[in-house]
């Protein structure tokens, strides 16, 4: 997405020219993980454990690489924001991995894709016209906390009920981040043709 045509310079948000590249990193990793909960017809509790864990600490890992993209320091608010959410994704990946089960999965990933969507959804509220990734944010912010609160309902159906509902929150948010970050990408490569002229 990108920012309304005449935003508030006074106000905006100055992202980085390559904020595409955790974008799209973050769009690959959940079309990864989405694809596999489709094609996995039988997974274990160990295999939804570390499908799912590494899916969350990468999901994190990048969310904390694009602070700095984003353009916000980390000591504000919204820096801090973005910090915490892609640190409790991590977490939660983490603790998901290391002791796999489908309660576990179902009550940690809900928390910390919860956490983290509601973060993305403020983020994305209160930097509306301000901020290049905005509306990716609080769509991505919607699908997370949608995705948050099925997965409890699907802990007794076991593991493959509960990568479905995962992998398809993955696959939604995926494709989104996909087109936010080909067009930033666009948009960062028409910006440095102009300056060249």
């Amino acid at each position: 997405m990108t920012l309304p045509a005449a935003p508030d310079a006074s106000t905006a948000i100055p992202a980085a020219a390559d904020v595409w590249k955790p974008v799209l990193v973050r769009a690959a990793v959940a079309l990864v993980f989405g694809a596999l909960t489709v094609f996995w017809a039988a997974p274990s509790e160990a295999g939804l454990g570390w499908a799912g864990g590494l899916y969350l600490l990468a999901t994190g890992v990048v969310l904390i690489w694009s602070v700095k993209k984003a353009g916000f320091r980390p000591a504000e608010r919204a820096g801090k924001i973005l910090s915490a959410g892609g640190a409790v994704l991590a977490g939660a990946g983490a603790a998901v991995a290391l002791i796999p089960g489908a309660l576990v999965f179902g009550t940690i990933a809900a928390v910390g894709v919860g956490l983290a969507g509601a973060g993305e959804l403020y983020l994305g509220i209160t930097g509306r016209g301000r901020s290049v990734l905005a509306r990716d944010w609080i769509a991505s912010g919607v699908i997370g906390l949608g995705t948050a609160i099925a997965l409890p309902f699907f802990i007794g159906l076991g593991a493959h009920a509960l990568l479905g509902v995962a992998g398809g929150g993955a696959i939604i948010g995926g494709v989104l981040w996909m087109l936010a970050g080909l067009s930033l990408r666009h948009d960062a490569q028409g910006d440095s043709v102009e300056a060249v002229n």
